[in-house]
């Protein structure tokens, strides 16, 4: 998992991999992560990814999520959340000479609160949460209205968001210090907060009770602030994720 170089508000990560809608507590699966590099010089790369899940009246365990409920009921969801962002930046991966020569940005974990609220029309989805390993003592929030649409085995969420990152979380996944920018050649840059829109989609379908397949997609329009980075080279990215579960 050290190699994933996936965008993520870290809170994509805590909401693009939910469980699959299984009848027992426990799952077990496979999947295959694509996912577009915005770094410059850095190919797009595909993972294999475990799956394992647990969905409990106080607790859950969903990929590289985990949660334990302060509130839950049918209409509102409320836990503490902590999670792996897996966002960095290896140098020598980079075919850009002078890109080679800038600082790593690492993976971290992030921490805060998750908070679920459900309609007839839809549901509200929001994480908001902070760096807790001292990488980049950044924060991220992830909001999202979803619509789960069910016919049968088939199971479709199609939903609309927005993330925000903080000042330092920018600055240090997509920011080029003065000393950097000295000794590699490329332009010093500061960014501020930013908003990144996206769109995604969730789908799920049941083999049998125990068996299900499921893909989701994401695509996300990057923010000013880290389109003008010059050690990017896109202005969108995203997350594209399949696979199958059993669970018992």
């Amino acid at each position: 998992m050290s190699k994933f170089k996936i965008l993520a508000l870290g809170a994509l990560i805590a909401s693009s991999f939910p469980a699959a809608h299984a009848e027992g507590p426990w799952s077990l699966g496979a999947a295959v992560l694509v996912t577009p590099n915005p770094y410059k010089g850095d190919q797009d790369r595909v993972y294999p990814v475990p799956m394992i899940g647990y969905e409990g009246e106080d607790f859950y365990l969903r990929g590289f999520n985990a949660g334990y409920y302060l509130w839950n009921d049918k209409t509102d969801k409320l836990s503490a959340v902590i999670y792996y962002d897996p966002l960095h930046f290896r140098p020598k991966d980079s075919n850009y000479r002078n890109l080679r020569a800038l600082d790593s940005r690492k993976a971290t974990m992030m921490a805060g609160l998750s908070y679920v609220h459900n309609t007839e029309y839809g549901f509200l989805r929001t994480v908001l949460a902070g760096d807790v390993l001292d990488n980049s003592n950044g924060i991220n929030w992830d909001t999202a209205w979803l619509y789960r649409y069910n016919a049968d085995r088939l199971t479709l969420t199609p939903g609309i968001g927005v993330q925000w990152s903080s000042e330092n979380q920018n600055e240090y996944y997509y920011g080029v210090s003065k000393k950097e920018s000295s000794r590699s050649g490329v332009s010093s840059y500061d960014p501020g907060n930013g908003w990144s829109p996206y769109v995604e989609l969730s789908v799920n379908y049941k083999l049998t009770d125990d068996w299900n397949v499921f893909g989701m997609g994401r695509y996300i329009r990057l923010s000013d602030e880290v389109n003008d980075s010059p050690i990017i080279d896109r202005q969108w990215t995203g997350v594209l994720l399949t696979g199958i579960t059993y669970s018992f």
